[in-house]
């Protein structure tokens, strides 16, 4: 027995010089990195062909959102500038009578006339002046062409006229407006075309009314003083001549802001 645990050790002996004579393996690190996935920046979407594509940037390079959509709308609107051009009654703004002086800033517009050391002006603005269409209210006869049932669109915006006297510190202002039930009659000549809605004093140079100053409504005035109002108004221009010419001019402005805001809609379609 006891030369058998004698063998033992150098049983043991061999198998470790064996394990010393092999090479050694490469030392591992303690904690190895998961291996990572190949992302590439968001802009390089075409690399990426089918993952974020459904509507991305255009494949010429430029960065920008070219659709389908955005090519037929810029088609549609190319389409409608040229039949909006066509049927422009006004390649210039039409004269106002009267000796009037007109300013325009946009949308906004400002007639400006002196009469006897007095300073008159009417200011109005053409956004949202078209009274809206209602459809149904003729019926198209048979054979009609569809351009000759579209209702002739005019812009009867509201007006403000203000009235300054040479040196006064005050303006004597009328709000008016056109009545929808008034506007195209020409049976009754001696009707007025429009009305007077509120009259106030205001501060001369304050640009909005203050909520301070009285101002009169003209749906309880005796009509006697509504009816010199008009007068007065009448004798200082501002008659149903000046209310018809008005509403060509403002008419004429209202589609040339339109069509440009067309163009600018359509150059900012084709250039995103």
């Amino acid at each position: 027995m006891l030369p058998l645990l004698r063998r033992v050790p150098r049983a043991l002996c061999s198998a470790a010089a064996v394990l010393r004579a092999a090479p050694a393996p490469p030392p591992r690190p303690l904690l190895q990195p998961a291996p990572q996935p190949c992302v590439r920046p968001f802009g390089s979407l075409r690399v990426r062909a089918g993952l974020l594509r459904s509507r991305g940037p255009c494949g010429c390079g430029c960065g920008a959102l070219h659709t389908q959509g955005d090519k037929a709308f810029v088609e549609f609107l190319s389409d409608e500038i040229k039949e909006e051009r066509k049927i422009q009654k006004h390649k210039s703004l039409p004269k106002m009578s009267g000796g009037w002086e007109l300013e325009v800033n946009g949308t906004e517009a400002k007639l400006v006339r002196r009469v006897a050391g007095e300073k008159v002006t009417v200011t109005f603005n053409t956004n949202n002046s078209i009274p809206p269409t209602f459809d149904g209210e003729e019926e198209p006869s048979q054979g009609q062409k569809a351009e000759e049932q579209e209702p002739e669109l005019t812009s009867t915006p509201n007006f403000v006229v203000e009235v300054i006297k040479d040196g006064g510190k005050k303006a004597l202002v009328l709000d008016c407006h056109y009545p929808e039930d008034e506007v195209g009659q020409e049976e009754e000549e001696e009707s007025d075309i429009f009305s007077i809605r509120e009259v106030s004093f205001q501060a001369v140079g304050e640009s909005e009314w203050k909520d301070t100053n009285y101002t009169l409504n003209t749906d309880s005035l005796d009509w006697a003083l509504y009816d010199h109002l008009m007068d007065f108004l009448a004798d200082r221009g501002v008659d149903n001549t000046f209310a018809d010419e008005l509403v060509e001019l403002s008419t004429a402005l209202e589609h040339r802001e339109y069509i440009t805001f067309l163009e600018d809609l359509q150059g900012f379609v084709k250039t995103q």
